[in-house]
């Protein structure tokens, strides 16, 4: 097991921001590859997409469980973007945060590789990382799924108790928890959790706030 401490940042909505283009986009285009495969109109559709996200953690998982959807397919089909640059939402200053954070970092997304890259090289973050673990690195076990998780620390040789998670999913921490890792929630709400070691509005106040973990 690798000693020193090590960060592992969720990609969406921790990072950057998907909400106003990126995630309208994936729904969209989630809700299409339903209609297409599933023989569904498009509000049976996004009723699917969501009960699925809901239930599961990732729409993925349901379509794989009870529809025998090829991950593979499914990723590369619904995470297609023409413009992705103009779409992007960040803070420029992250860059300089991160590198204020000592111990490795690792990007932990339920998100695609062919994506994830993408995002990392646009935003200019891709140097602040030394590996990048996608769903389908990890054979297609998104968060909160435990496997997901200890894929990561097999291949890494990862002691749990020296990693810290980044995350805006709250369900995502848990699992973080559980497995004995710090977790620190990226979030502008007030709710608050047990399973949430430091809460922050965003990663550019992890170099002051992480004397707490």
């Amino acid at each position: 097991m690798s000693g020193g401490r090590v960060w592992l940042f969720d990609l969406d909505n921790t990072l950057h921001d998907a909400t106003p283009h990126i995630f309208p986009h994936i729904n969209r285009s989630m809700r299409e590859y339903i209609e297409r495969h599933l023989g569904v109109d498009a509000g049976e559709a996004d009723r699917i997409r969501r009960d699925y996200w809901r239930r599961y953690g990732a729409t993925l998982l349901g379509l794989m469980r009870h529809h025998g959807t090829d991950p593979a397919h499914f990723l590369r089909e619904t995470h297609v973007f023409p413009d992705l640059a103009r779409q992007l939402v960040f803070e420029k200053p992250l860059r300089h945060a991160l590198r204020r954070l000592t111990g490795r970092k690792i990007i932990f997304s339920n998100a695609p590789r062919h994506y994830a890259e993408a995002v990392l090289e646009l935003t200019g973050l891709a140097p602040c990382f030394d590996a990048v673990y996608s769903v389908d690195r990890i054979r297609f076990q998104p968060k909160p799924m435990m496997a997901g998780f200890q894929a990561l620390l097999r291949a890494e040789r990862l002691d749990p108790r020296r990693c810290i998670m980044v995350e805006d999913s709250l369900d995502n921490l848990v699992t973080a928890k559980k497995l004995g890792m710090k977790t620190v929630w990226v979030s502008a709400g007030s709710r608050r959790s047990p399973f949430v070691d430091v809460k922050v509005g965003s990663v550019l106040e992890l170099p002051s706030r992480c004397g707490r973990l």
